[in-house]
Order: structure tokens, then sequence, then C-alpha cells
């Protein structure tokens, strides 16, 4: 192997030390996200707004094909961090004391340059494409999972919402709904701490991905407790938003946004870190 691809490879990169946190710190972050919030109800809701379209628009092309709409909603789930990108940008600007407004939404979508170098002094956030390049993937890889699950292992064909809650969810024993549970918690419990802080470091600091997804893994894995908590908050949280017919998704989709930035400044110490434009 040449010497310098060793090295690449080998030499761990420099990461930003991580905070500890009491358990109960998510709330914390949740009521931060109220405040921005309420500091900027338009712009923070209209995210919400798209995530409702997207929705409507998942369940009209799979609301007869739930073996495969189940996994694609929960797919789409898994770009939640990516989509949440300019909610980061909107918390920060205000953590700033700065005007957050739809430009401030078009710069951040817009200004997709290299993050190759760290000391660079340009302000692009090119790395966060390429993780959310990783998380489409990711979730791409779970639709086909869930997908080949539920049609082999369901006994009866499932095509409609109502045939996944009778034959899965509320099927006698229900094996087959906490298998799928299970699968789902296990595939997704690596891509949560990989993308727990990853993205709001990226668009705060100049990091690569690879400094960022080992930085969230070492806020997941020094805050367990907290971790753990914030995961199962995003999940009811989410199904909260599911359940009332997509709607709730209005609020906790700028909710839980705000508050992964919070989460971010409460745990990353990335002052070390030259920080983006």
């Amino acid at each position: 192997m040449p010497a310098c691809l060793s090295t690449c490879l080998l030499t761990p990169p420099p990461l930003a030390p991580v905070n500890k946190v009491p358990w109960t710190q998510p709330f914390v972050w949740l009521g931060k996200a109220f405040g921005d919030i309420a500091n900027a109800p338009l712009i923070s809701l209209v995210h919400g707004l798209v995530l409702i379209l997207i929705g409507f628009l998942i369940w009209g092309v799979g609301h007869n094909r739930f073996w495969l709409m189940a996994g694609a909603f929960s797919g789409f789930l898994v770009m939640g961090p990516l989509v949440a990108t300019s909610l980061y940008a909107i918390s920060r600007a205000l953590e700033r004391g700065e005007k957050a407004g739809f430009g401030l939404i078009r710069r951040t979508w817009t200004q997709w340059q290299s993050c190759r170098s760290q000391a660079s002094g340009r302000g692009g956030y090119w790395c966060m494409v390429q993780f959310g390049a990783l998380l489409a993937l990711a979730a791409t890889g779970w639709v086909l999972v869930s997908a080949s699950f539920i049609t082999v292992m369901s006994p009866v064909p499932v095509h409609t919402l109502q045939d996944f809650i009778h034959h899965i969810v509320l099927a006698q024993d229900g094996r087959l709904f906490v298998q799928w549970m299970a699968l789902g918690s296990f595939l997704a419990a690596p891509i949560f701490a990989s993308s727990a802080v990853a993205l709001p470091l990226m668009l705060d600091r100049k990091v690569t991905v690879r400094q960022a997804v080992l930085t969230s893994w070492s806020v997941v894995l020094s805050n367990p407790g907290p971790m753990a908590l914030w995961a199962v908050l995003i999940v009811v949280l989410t199904l909260l938003g599911l359940g009332s017919y997509l709607l709730g998704l209005v609020i906790v989709m700028p909710l839980l946004g705000h508050a992964s930035w919070h989460a971010y400044r409460d745990l990353v110490e990335a002052s070390a870190f030259p920080a983006r434009e």
C-alpha cells in the first residue's frame, strides 16, 4: 500500500472535542427550537409544508403499494437531516443576531463549493452534498430491504395501509411487525449515529465528511443516555406528524431541524476549525 494512502486510511483526522450533557438536555433543545420558530415563523414553517407536499406525493404514488410505501416513508425520514440543512442555517443566523430570510435559504442551497480543504477560505457546502448522497443510498437500501421483507414474510399480499395494519401491525402474535421494527431499528442506529450532528457541523465549520461523521459517532458514544432519548423523541414526534395525516409535520419538521442545531451547539466544541461563511 502506498505510504500516502496508508496514512490517509489509518491516521484518524483531527476531531472536535465533545461535551457531555445531562440526559434531559434534548428537552432543552426542543425548547430552543420553539424559540427559533417563534422568531422566524414563516421561513421555518415553509420547510414543514414542503415536507408535507413530498409526503402526499409519496402517498399518491404508492397508496396501492404499501409494501413499498412503508419503506419509502421511513427511507425519506432518513434523509431528514439533509432536508433540514437550511433550518440549521436559520438557527445559526438567529444565534448570531442576523436576518433569517428566504435569501439565506437560497444561499444555503446554492453555494455548493469544495469542502476538500478545511483550511480553504471558500464558503461552500459541497461536503454536505456528498453526505446527502450517502444518506440517499441508505434510504434506498432501506426501501428495498423493507419491501423485500414485507413481500417475503407477510402471509398475504400487502397493497394498502389497511392491509399493512391488519396483517402486519395487528397480526395475532404481532411477531412480523416486531421483526420489521427491529430490522428498521438495527439499520437506523448507525445512520443516526453518523448523522446526529454531522450536517450542522459541516454547515458551520470547514470539516470533511469523515471528520463530521466520526465526530457524530463520538457524540453518541460519549452521551448514550441523552442521545438515546433524542432518538426516541425524533421517532415519537415523527410518528405524531405522520399520524395526523402528515399535517403535523408542518411543526415537527422545523422543530426537529432547529433542535438538531442546538444539539450540535451543546455537544460539539468546534471553534478550532475554520468557520464557514
